[in-house]
């Protein structure tokens, strides 16, 4: 059951929807009667009404959260960010510029002492607004301006042209 894909639950007016079958529970409606002003299962005006029963209206008040809390609290993700900036050889000494997922894992071990998946660092650095990033593959030997030079003089002259004859080209399809 729950939400489609990528719709968020709304806390708040859930709990605003409970707080109205106490009001009608203390009214003296029925649960059947709660069930349908609230446009919810009997099921579920079934246990509000027990809820109810046990704790008053504090027993239908929003719980917290929900779900399993993070193991890196905001200022653990914002000293992660900042290593991450720092980058990898600085942070754990690697020899190149790049972060793989592995490092990741291996960064946050290191720091924080938790042990994440690839799949579970990928999905935090996805949540902290970080993307893959694949490297521009380029030689170190590489040089530009020698390349700049080629581009604009040796380039032109190498490109293949059409014929400047007049003569039709024979993908012509038009009669003539």
């Amino acid at each position: 059951m729950g939400n489609p894909k990528g719709v968020k639950r709304d806390f708040a007016a859930l709990e605003r929807r409970r707080l109205r079958a106490v009001k009608l529970f203390e009214r003296g409606c029925s649960k059947a009667e709660v069930a349908r002003r609230c446009g919810v299962s009997n099921q579920s005006a079934g246990r509000w009404h027990a809820a109810w029963a046990r704790g008053g209206p504090q027993a239908l008040k929003h719980p917290g959260r929900a779900g399993r809390k993070p193991r890196l609290q905001p200022l653990d993700r914002l000293q992660l960010a900042a290593d991450l900036q720092s980058g990898p050889e600085k942070t754990l000494g690697h020899p190149t510029a790049l972060w793989t997922l592995p490092r990741v894992v291996a960064l946050i071990a290191h720091r924080f002492g938790h042990r994440y998946s690839t799949a579970q660092a990928s999905r935090l650095l996805r949540q902290m607004g970080w993307s893959c990033q694949k490297p521009a593959r380029r030689a170190v030997e590489r040089d530009e301006q020698a390349i700049r030079i080629w581009k604009q003089r040796r380039w032109p002259a190498l490109k293949k042209k059409p014929a400047a004859t007049g003569e039709r080209s024979s993908s012509w399809t038009k009669a003539g």
